[in-house]
């Protein structure tokens, strides 16, 4: 083993990694991370699994997890997530992302500033601390996200509207004289009362400018705050110049009201961004206030009010009219209706009878439930769908890569472009007074905070809008994606059918009945669990037919059963037992060969009699098409999208439903491990792929999609595996994500062009002297809350 000499500068790095089981497994390792370029040496203990590793400062983390990973080993990770305050455009965000970087043990670091939230990917020995004095450097403050909510509701602040009232009260005075000016009244206050009324303005309330443009720069970076600390203090700075240059020969042109106005403006923008910001969180704040603080558990007989967080697997909890289910749980005494709309999309309120499963958040409407608890705190459906939306909406889409590239560079262009405004102007004009009062215009336009605010707004109000009609997406990628399917992959079973058998058609022979037939079945399979005694028992119940006693029945391994009904022994089985009876259809042959080129499947119904067996009748059975199936494959050719059937059933029974539906290619008998490779040849073909599915066969071709769509009436295996998950089996919700996720993309690169477009524009219109100061700041704080008010316009979408 070798020994790590780490420099004082650079002090060794440790991690643990997994899976290692002997002394040629450090050796590997070793290896692995001595082949980094940069790494000066690296020590591996096997019993503690602890690594440390010499590296030069230019060595990331994520290189030697990269390292270890391709060794064949696992790195122990952790994901953190921090309230980041302060944040006012996409420079900071860019800012706050490269000092998390910077800190020993992080792998990536993604910061949103719809959110305000930045998510950590570290190393298991990266604690929350460093990550916070890092932020804190930066110029921000970090708090856990945990904690945000608390410390937020306990502490009173001031009204968020009254800097703005007050700024707005302080500046009219000095704007009054401009607005009078248009009606034909000349009138303008005193030198000395405008700089009483700006200074507060300048210095109190738009202390926030100052405080954050130093921070920043002290950081060796610009953002917003700083352009507008500038700008501003340049044209009260002129202002004040002017002033007590001229005071004693008359009434100089002042700029206060440009400075003040432009402050005011940029606060009222600030305000209502927040708001508009707030209005794109509501979906997320309707689901965490489905949670119910108590739980009413029941202990001895005796229901006793619980707080939630005491609750425990297995407890039994009463549930009464008009309460909001606290678990997730199965009811084990009582019946009722359950409101799962927020949680499933579902308008309609669910019957729930004894053994149904219930979801936390849901609303109990009529009758008294107990029910078990299975599920509590962070594994209740309630909790996963949360995590699922934040995570989506915390994530960066790749189309906001272009913007991050972009704002890295846009301050210091921007304050390029100010100084060449200025030189320019003295140059052409000789008038400095101009030149100054046109800089300042470039520096208060110029607005990152619109291009750092389109993609995640747009973002995290088309995940909360999704949630709410049941479509969970998983991460912004899949969002972004999905925009782009052209191709959609269905499973059948459980997917466009119920997935459970049910009776289609029943014959008999000359001389019997269908209600002889269903009686008689009914009477072999009344005590099977069988899913086809179930579909016989559920017709009989419906056609309410009465059915007859049966005695020493007894079941006949791959063939069927047998009981005696009647005095008489019935046999109910299939082709094989038919065949080994000696007996051939008759009458019933074309329907039996139509049923099975259906795909059905074929159960004969056999009686004893004096000379022998008689054919009596035949039941077929079939797995019933979801009622929304067709509309749903219609809704994805109107939207110009091809669908495929891809199943392992038979030809016949592909076929039917595939025709029925009106899908344009159907791929029947193809092994689960084959269906991966369809999609994979799909995809290989050009076309941008979305399977649906809902079972673990369905997983891999879900994982081997561009898109993997999941039924969340299906495993937990597929859903992990989707980048999207819906929450009722309702081949509906697929063509109704995909149509969400075009709106949210189109909305997306509406707000970046006009965000684009305003600051394209409107830099090089104040650059020529043809923007006041005032309108400019005007122009500016309109811009952030114009796109804003964009993405809210995805809140109205509804699935069509």
């Amino acid at each position: 083993m070798s020994t790590s000499i780490a420099n004082p500068a650079t002090p060794p790095l440790s991690f643990q990694v997994r899976g290692m089981t002997c002394a040629s497994c450090v050796l590997r390792v070793e290896k692995a991370l001595k082949a980094v370029d940069g790494v000066r040496d690296a020590t591996v203990n096997l019993a503690t699994e602890k690594v440390s590793v010499s590296a030069a400062t230019s060595v990331a983390a994520s290189q030697l997890a990269a390292a270890v990973q391709k060794a064949g080993y696992d790195v122990a990770t952790r994901e953190v997530q921090l309230q980041i305050k302060g944040m006012t455009c996409a420079s900071c965000v860019s800012r706050v992302e490269k000092a998390l970087l910077k800190v020993s043990g992080v792998l990536g670091a993604t910061v949103n500033l719809a959110t305000e939230r930045a998510t950590i990917s570290a190393l298991a020995s990266v604690t929350e601390e460093n990550l916070q004095v890092a932020v804190r450097k930066a110029g921000y403050t970090a708090s856990p996200v945990s904690d945000e909510s608390a410390s937020a509701s306990s502490t009173p602040e001031a009204p968020d509207w009254l800097p703005v009232a007050l700024s707005a009260a302080l500046t009219l005075p000095l704007v009054a004289p401009m607005l009078l000016q248009l009606l034909g009244i000349d009138w303008m206050l005193s030198g000395w009362l405008q700089l009483a009324l700006a200074a507060p303005v300048q210095f109190w309330l738009g202390a926030r400018f100052y405080r954050a443009g130093w921070k920043a720069l002290r950081s060796g970076s610009g953002n917003m705050d700083l352009l507008v600390a500038l700008g501003t203090s340049a044209a009260f700075g002129l202002s004040t110049y002017l002033l007590l240059r001229h005071d004693q020969h008359g009434m100089p042109h002042l700029y206060f009201e440009a400075s003040a106005a432009v402050i005011t403006l940029v606060l009222l923008g600030k305000w209502l961004e927040a708001r508009a910001k707030r209005r794109t969180t509501a979906a997320l704040q309707a689901l965490n206030d489905l949670r119910p603080a108590v739980a009413r558990v029941l202990r001895g007989g005796v229901a006793s009010e619980t707080p939630i967080g005491l609750v425990r697997v297995g407890d039994l909890v009463l549930v009464r009219p008009g309460d909001r289910l606290p678990v997730d749980g199965e009811i084990v005494e009582g019946s009722s209706h359950v409101n799962e709309s927020l949680i499933t999309g579902e308008s309609l309120p669910v019957a729930k009878a004894l053994g149904d499963r219930v979801t936390g958040g849901s609303v109990n409407a009529e009758g008294v439930l107990t029910v078990k608890t299975l599920a509590v705190g962070a594994e209740t459906t309630l909790a996963r769908i949360i995590r699922m939306v934040e995570n989506a909406q915390a994530a960066k889409a790749p189309i906001q890569r272009i913007v991050d590239r972009v704002s890295a560079v846009f301050v210091p262009v921007v304050l390029g472009i100010a100084l060449l405004t200025l030189v320019g102007w003295i140059m052409a004009t000789g008038n400095w007074e101009q030149a100054l009062i046109n800089a300042v215009a470039v520096l208060v336009i110029a607005c990152p905070c619109a291009l750092g605010l389109a993609t995640p707004t747009a973002i995290m109000a088309g995940t909360g809008v999704a949630a709410q009609h049941g479509v969970l997406i998983k991460d912004a990628q899949a969002l972004e994606v999905a925009h782009t399917v052209d191709t959609v992959v269905f499973d059948k079973t459980g997917t466009l059918t119920e997935g459970k058998p049910t009776l289609v058609e029943v014959h008999a022979t000359p001389g019997s009945d269908q209600t002889e037939v269903l009686a008689l079945s009914a009477a072999l399979q009344r005590s099977s669990e069988h899913p086809l005694a179930v579909a016989v028992m559920d017709r009989v119940r419906e056609d309410r037919v009465p059915v007859p006693e049966a005695r020493d029945t007894r079941a006949l391994p791959g063939r069927g059963m047998e009981a005696v009904v009647r005095n008489q022994r019935i046999t109910l089985g299939s082709n094989r037992l038919l065949s080994e009876l000696g007996l051939e259809p008759g009458a019933l042959a074309a329907d039996a060969r139509r049923l099975e080129d259906e795909g059905r499947s074929i159960s004969w119904l056999v009686r004893e009699i004096e000379h022998g067996k008689q054919l009596v009748g035949m039941l077929a059975f079939g797995d019933t098409v979801k009622a929304s199936a067709k509309a749903a494959v219609d809704r994805l050719h109107a939207l110009g999208i091809d669908t495929v059937l891809l199943t392992g059933d038979t030809q016949g029974s592909a076929q039917v439903v595939g025709r029925a539906l009106g899908i344009g290619q159907i791929r029947a008998e193809v092994l689960p491990s084959d269906k991966a490779d369809v999609v994979a040849q799909l995809r290989a073909s050009g076309k941008k792929v979305a399977m649906v599915g809902d079972g673990i066969n369905d997983a891999p071709a879900l994982a081997a999609a561009d898109v993997g769509i999941a039924m969340a009436t299906g495993t937990d295996v597929a859903m992990e595996t989707a980048g999207i998950t819906l929450m009722r089996g309702d081949p509906s919700l697929v063509p109704a994500s995909l149509d969400i996720s075009r709106k949210t993309y189109a909305t997306i690169k509406r707000g970046l062009f006009w965000a684009f477009i305003y600051n394209l524009i409107g830099i090089p219109l104040a650059a020529f002297g043809l923007l006041n100061p005032m309108v400019a700041g005007a122009a500016m704080a309109l811009s952030s809350v114009s796109v804003v008010a964009n993405a809210l316009l995805l809140r109205r979408w509804q699935a069509s």
